[in-house]
């Protein structure tokens, strides 16, 4: 395995001459605040295009120097594509590690999803459905954060990026047939801005029953949201393990004002640590104090009404037989959330929601007819077992919040 700074210049140097390499990361989560980048596979094709070499970099090795600026500057290369399978991860922590953005990605997985062959095919199903190559995963959950890694650890991380070139070329080739060579780069783009960090309104939109709380205790819940993972991240440890989700909103909503009641709640391990039961009184107290209009809303979307019910079955009928007939991956054209986001904004904006079905090739192919569903002027029926979508020139649309 290469340091980065030996390794960073040369692979700079190869990378721009070819236009192209392959990435894949090893990585462990667990027992952390954040996931810790143990490994850099990347596959580099000679300029003839026959031969490729295969770089195993170790970022735990030696001082992050000079050779990170290096791998960054290709990673930020629009003109050098980065083929990755199923990369949100990879894409995610090399940002991090290395301050930069990662341009021109094409992820196997997505491009699968556009080819008809499913939207979450793994890499050893890929290889051997499209190049009839088998690949063994039995070093997938090994501790890569250990050194020496062994034989076995390093043939599987060099395996995982080996066949990735081709398969891209393959994918490419089929998708180009298809005419949906475009879509799935359009789709493959939202992937440059992979992150891991941690969006405080997502977790605390997601905190179980929160919408129960009134007011002042959701500006608690907040608060404490944002204490629990400053602390998580000073100790490098995993949030769950500062205070579990049910006792932070448990302690919202009691508001404790002493060490004695908040040890009364149940899960709320702040209450035998006396330095981190001192800060969340502190925290808790602090909110109290904060103005009556800063209190955070129980949920940015609104959640689906019972009587919504229905019209989101008939979007999702629709969305499978559009996806059917194009031979699609129907979670890629629409999820179940996408379209009760769909139906809570078309309330308020009509066509002009900024909703990904209905932007670019999603709006092409369903969007726009989604729309119209909603609407009342697109109508779905089944004709001979077959689901027969019309229009309904004469129908009134829908009024405005109804």
């Amino acid at each position: 395995m290469a340091e980065e700074d030996a390794m960073g210049r040369a692979l700079a140097r190869d990378a721009r001459a070819v236009g192209r390499l392959a990435l894949d990361t090893e990585f462990m989560g667990e027992g952390r605040y954040r996931t810790l980048l143990c490994l850099i596979q990347l596959a580099i094709p000679d300029r003839s295009g026959t031969d490729e070499r295969l770089e195993l970099i170790d970022p735990l090795a030696g001082d992050f120097g000079a050779g990170a600026e290096d791998l960054g500057s290709v990673l930020a290369d629009p003109a050098i594509q980065i083929v990755v399978h199923a990369g949100r991860q990879d894409i995610a922590l090399l940002r991090r590690r290395y301050s930069t953005s990662v341009r021109n990605v094409f992820d196997t997985q997505v491009a699968a999803g556009f080819a008809g062959l499913g939207a979450q095919c793994s890499y050893e199903t890929l290889l051997a459905e499209i190049l009839g190559v088998r690949v063994s995963k039995s070093a997938s959950f090994t501790r890569w954060d250990a050194r020496p890694l062994s034989a076995e650890q390093l043939a599987y991380a060099r395996e995982d990026v080996v066949h990735l070139l081709a398969l891209a070329s393959e994918l490419e080739r089929r998708l180009s047939a298809l005419e949906r060579l475009s879509w799935a780069r359009e789709e493959c783009q939202a992937l440059e801005q992979a992150s891991d960090e941690r969006d405080l309104d997502v977790i605390f939109e997601r905190l179980p029953r929160i919408r129960t709380l009134n007011a002042s205790a959701r500006r608690v819940a907040r608060e404490i949201v944002a204490w629990r993972e400053r602390t998580a991240a000073a100790e490098d440890r995993p949030v769950p393990s500062v205070l579990a989700d049910a006792a932070l909103v448990e302690i919202a909503r009691r508001g404790p004002s002493s060490r004695a009641e908040l040890a009364q709640i149940r899960g709320a391990g702040a209450g035998n640590r006396p330095r981190r039961a001192e800060q969340l009184l502190e925290v808790i107290a602090r909110a109290r104090e904060l103005p009556p209009d800063s209190a955070p809303p129980a949920q940015r979307v609104p959640p689906p009404r019972p009587e919504d019910a229905p019209l989101i079955a008939l979007a999702e009928a629709l969305v499978r037989a559009r996806a059917r007939e194009a031979g699609l991956a129907h979670e890629l054209l629409a999820t179940r959330a996408d379209l009760q986001l769909l139906l809570a904004a078309s309330r308020e904006t009509r066509g002009d929601a900024d909703v990904r079905t209905l932007r670019g090739w999603r709006r092409e192919l369903v969007g726009a007819e989604l729309l119209e569903l909603l609407d009342g002027r697109l109508s779905l029926a089944v004709s001979g077992r077959e689901l027969s979508i019309e229009a309904r020139a004469s129908a009134q649309p829908r009024e405005e919040g109804s």
